[in-house]
């Protein structure tokens, strides 16, 4: 849980390899280890469905082509606190009688985990044949509006399978707006995991920058471009956690020496600068 109390100081992720093209270093550098990846994603908080001892609910995969168990299980990762708990209540509410069923159900609970976490064990036990794998949930409303936002662009779209992530544009052939922390004039870029904190930071430039506008990213490009990206920026690029979870993170027991989590962007902290 330190890993979430101190997430202010494991910041900076990157977007998808669209970003490469905007922000590119001069110097090349070695890639980002998994621990340095890990530090990275450990600044946004997922949720789990567990048991008292802390173990996710899981379900096993069915038989493969073969007849054969897969031998993998799979759990469910929320990326908001109340939908987990939501699926808690529902659970509860259509169990049947079987008492050791009741029993199980009575005790779950939602914890929550840094996303550094399950990407670390998913390195972990990639090569495994008895693995638990994680389906993510991301937040219906944060998938429509990504879809719109797509629909908008012109793209056809139907669904996205993934957890979606959105940065803010000058323009679309222009870099991404960066933001100013007050407390150590740093810039940084925000991707964020939700749209309303985007579209906060696109009123801001876009009286100013008549073509900014909001581009939906990834968090699965996020993941393969810290592995595969070289470029120096990379510690520029920070997510933003939902105004859900930052709430959440102001409940947990601080450090009083940890650097503070950014909050979204303000007038106050955010000062874009020119578009490159």
């Amino acid at each position: 849980m330190k890993s979430l109390v101190r997430w202010g100081a494991t910041l900076g992720l990157v977007g998808s390899t669209m970003l490469g093209t905007v922000f590119t270093g001069n110097i090349p550098v070695l890639a980002l280890s998994e621990q340095q990846i890990k530090d990275k994603l450990d600044s946004v908080p997922v949720y789990l469905v567990t048991n008292e001892k802390g173990l996710p609910l899981s379900r096993p995969l069915p038989e493969n082509q073969n007849g054969q168990k897969a031998g993998s299980s799979v759990t469910g990762v929320y990326l908001s606190r109340q939908e987990a708990q939501k699926f808690i209540t529902d659970l509860r509410s259509t169990q049947g009688k079987d008492p050791k069923i009741q029993e199980i159900v009575k005790n779950l609970q939602v914890t929550a985990v840094p996303l550094g976490v399950i990407y670390q064990q998913l390195q972990q036990s990639k090569n495994q044949p008895n693995r638990l794998l994680f389906a993510f949930k991301p937040v219906d409303q944060e998938i429509q509006g990504a879809m719109d936002l797509l629909r908008q662009s012109g793209q056809k779209v139907d669904q996205f399978k993934s957890v979606p992530v959105f940065a803010v544009r000058f323009a679309p052939d222009k870099g991404y707006v960066p933001i100013k922390l007050t407390s150590d004039n740093q810039q940084l870029i925000p991707l964020f995991l939700s749209k309303q904190d985007a579209q906060g930071l696109l009123n801001q430039v876009k009286p100013k920058y008549p073509k900014a506008d909001i581009q939906v990213i990834d968090v699965d490009g996020v993941i393969k471009t810290l592995q595969d990206k070289n470029d120096t920026w990379l510690n520029q690029v920070v997510l933003v956690p939902s105004p859900e979870s930052r709430e959440y993170i102001k409940t947990l027991p601080r450090d009083n020496n940890a650097p503070k989590a950014p909050a979204a962007p303000n007038r106050n902290n955010t000062q874009p600068k020119k578009p490159r």
